[in-house]
């Protein structure tokens, strides 16, 4: 198959040619090409196991994606499986699901014809073929099920039009034509049907360990769930474990989909209830029903989390997660998130994740620890910004004081924000510099969570710090965005999960309140409008009260910046670490 790029698309050598000069030749080609391959391999399906993730693009099941990952020749293999093909396709990239400054593979039939090619949108949506083809057709395969298309993608391209496939969250986006076109630029895009997915593209390559003889399995299931006609529902339901249930070590756990539901099932997450409480009540409905008992709310410690596109996820061999057993809670809550967008109704679901488990504990019992910042309105961001970072220290004085010499391992990690979160990254600095990258996702999407197994093991040992930044976009917002548990305030959070288990359960920070006092004094003494610094006033009322000029955005970067924290380094019991205030490193 003839590219308009050298063969070797790692070194980035650009093509020798002119886009108009091979166009013509290329897509002419490229239709015989087609044409030929899908008659020759008629009634050939590809293998799955060639494919390990797999997703469907759309929530009618039209068009399901398929990939593997190669680090060695850093490219991903896309096998994409059309079901109902009409007159083309677009699938491809963009930074946060836009079809606006987009990358794209273009599939399109002139009704004689079919074209293949490499193309990318303008900040209008206008697309245009690309001058150098990194979408590389590989080859068309006719099935019952329908036409799997396959092409590979290098990571990195020296093409400024193309998408850099990085770790972390893509969206991907598609479009289907549902008439003949005639070229490329006659595409528009605002008129066809489209959506978007989104995907960790560049799973880890994980050794899977041998698991145990006596593993045991336990599905925590919502029962015969009714999936309301709405585009985005939380759906929570209580379970028990049997009653004196010894203590076990989680060491696998993987989605339980009905059939039929799978472009339905968004995310999971199944929750520990707080041991402090006797009993919990049953519920099977909405989360954000008021029919929901309040005491729900504290069933929040993380047992399993699954988003779309992941795999089973599978504890390394020295450690397992402890559930059961004295001192841990009984009572166990399953959070599922259904994206209905094309609103179907009385459609039934029993999905959940299943759990597996064994009574032969291992060498460690593993744990999570919050990292980033403290739950409070210090931390706040102002209205109308496009990229407002606010940061949360572990600091060396912590675990320093909390971890044993032999440190920990961090081998899977869980970024959560709310809805202004557009970056997080988790970082180990040692001695004054920066020395790894835990987790990063540069493409973050609040409405994508689930525990990501690292590609490496972590080693944090005492005296370490781990700073956690995230990036906020406010410009929809007519007033400042403060820290908190509501979904219109916010957070930067990380759950590390680690062994061994310390005692160190949270560690994180927030600027502290007496600086955060002499900026509202500032701000009065240079603006005309006065910021009410009474003592009756709350936080988030005072920043919702300040005049949010240049000067004042200014100095409360400057703020959160240069001005000491206030460290907060926590037991599980919730009694600190004898570590308060500390300046930014």
């Amino acid at each position: 198959l003839p590219s308009m790029q050298t063969s070797g698309s790692k070194s980035c050598r650009c093509p020798s040619f002119k886009l108009r000069e091979v166009a013509s030749m290329y897509f002419t080609m490229i239709a015989v090409f087609l044409v030929i391959l899908v008659v020759a391999l008629q009634g050939s399906a590809p293998h799955g196991s060639d494919f390990p993730y797999k997703v469907p693009l759309d929530s009618q099941g039209l068009l399901e994606l398929s990939w593997n990952v190669s680090y060695p020749e850093q490219d991903v293999h896309f096998q994409l499986l059309i079901r109902d093909l009409q007159f083309g396709l677009l699938f491809g990239m963009s930074d946060r699901g836009e079809f606006e400054n987009a990358d794209l593979a273009v599939l399109w039939s002139d009704g004689h014809n079919s074209y293949f090619g490499d193309a990318w949108s303008d900040n209008k949506g206008q697309l245009h073929m690309d001058s150098q083809q990194d979408y590389q057709l590989l080859g068309a395969r006719r099935a019952p099920e329908g036409l799997y298309l396959l092409f590979r993608r290098a990571f990195s391209t020296c093409d400024p039009k193309d998408y850099l496939i990085e770790d972390g969250t893509v969206h991907l986006i598609y479009g289907i034509l549902e008439k003949p076109v005639h070229s490329l630029q006659a595409i528009n895009i605002s008129a066809i049907q489209r959506g978007l997915q989104r995907v960790q593209l560049l799973k880890p390559n994980i050794t899977i360990p041998e698991l145990p003889r006596d593993m045991k399995t336990m599905e925590i299931t919502a029962p015969d769930v009714v999936i309301p006609s709405q585009e985005t529902t939380y759906w929570c339901y209580m379970a028990e474990l049997p009653d004196k249930f010894p203590k076990h070590h989680i060491i696998m756990y993987e989605p339980v989909i009905t059939a039929g539901n799978e472009a339905l099932v968004h995310h999971m997450e199944v929750f520990q209830c707080a041991a402090e409480f006797d009993s919990f009540p049953r519920y099977n409905g909405p989360c954000d029903s008021k029919m929901k008992p309040d005491r729900l709310n504290y069933c929040r410690h993380v047992l399993a989390a699954w988003a779309m596109g992941a795999q089973a996820f599978y504890y390394p061999e020295e450690a397992g997660l402890a559930f059961g057993g004295s001192g841990s809670s009984r009572y166990l809550r399953l959070e599922i998130h259904y994206h209905n967008p094309l609103v179907f109704e009385g459609r039934h679901d029993s999905s959940g994740i299943r759990l597996y488990y064994t009574a032969s504990l291992r060498q460690y019992d593993a744990g999570i620890m919050e990292l980033g910042l403290v739950y409070t309105p210090v931390m706040a961001i102002p209205p109308g910004e496009d990229a407002f970072i606010l940061t949360g220290y572990c600091t060396d004085k912590c675990t320093q004081l909390a971890l044993p010499t032999a440190g920990i391992h961090i081998f899977a990690s869980q970024l959560h924000t709310h809805l202004a979160g557009r970056k997080v990254v988790t970082v180990l600095s040692r001695d004054g510099r920066e020395r790894q990258v835990v987790n990063a996702d540069s493409h973050y999407s609040p409405h994508f969570q689930e525990i990501r197994m690292l590609k490496e093991v972590v080693a944090v040992f005492p005296g370490d710090e781990l700073i956690t930044t995230c990036t906020y976009n406010t410009e929809d917002r007519s007033r400042a965005t403060v820290g908190g548990f509501g979904i219109l305030e916010e957070m930067c959070v990380n759950y590390v999960h680690y062994y061994p288990q310390t005692e160190l359960e949270l560690c994180k920070s927030a600027v502290d309140p007496g600086y955060l006092h002499r900026y509202f004094n500032l701000v009065n003494r240079f603006n005309d409008e006065e910021v009410c610094m009474c003592p009756q006033v709350s936080v988030p009322e005072q920043f919702f009260s300040v005049p949010w000029n240049t000067f004042n955005r200014d100095v409360l970067k400057s703020l959160y910046t240069f001005a000491p924290i206030s460290v907060h380094c926590n037991k599980s019991s919730a009694v600190r670490f004898p570590v308060r205030r500390a300046s930014q490193p």
